[in-house]
């Protein structure tokens, strides 16, 4: 299960609850890779990318204010991990997906390695710089 742990909060009510968000998308990721009822997952994959691309954008943008507002002095190194973020989310080639169940949930999954691996190490390894807590 994917959820906002402690050591993932950065003491930014705003900027935690949209971490948690995400979170959730992950979680719903996972959800659809576990559906073993649901045999064309193409048009769920494709909304849950959707939604990814549309929210980590929303996220981001007001994420990039905060460091703005507090002279954060990486923030355009911040950001383009944020662009690379983006950019990845948009390689996913949805159209060469076929109606095979496997080969759809190997996409499933290839999201889902990706979201988990990058949420958490840019959580940990990035976002924390820009506040007073840092990774234990």
């Amino acid at each position: 299960m994917y959820k906002m742990k402690p050591e993932y909060y950065t003491g930014i009510l705003a900027i935690d609850k949209e971490h948690a968000r995400l979170f959730e998308l992950v979680q719903q990721t996972q959800d659809l890779l576990n559906n073993d009822i649901l045999m064309d997952k193409t048009d769920h994959l494709t909304e849950l990318i959707s939604e990814l691309i549309n929210y980590t954008r929303t996220h981001f943008s007001h994420e990039e204010a905060y460091m703005e507002s507090i002279h954060y002095p990486h923030i355009a190194a911040h950001a383009a991990q944020h662009r690379q973020f983006e950019s990845k989310l948009l390689e996913f080639d949805l159209d060469s997906i076929t109606d095979d169940f496997d080969e759809q949930n190997d996409a499933v999954q290839h999201l889902l390695d990706f979201l988990v691996t990058w949420l958490i190490n840019h959580i940990m390894k990035v976002d924390m710089l820009y506040t007073e807590k840092q990774p234990v």
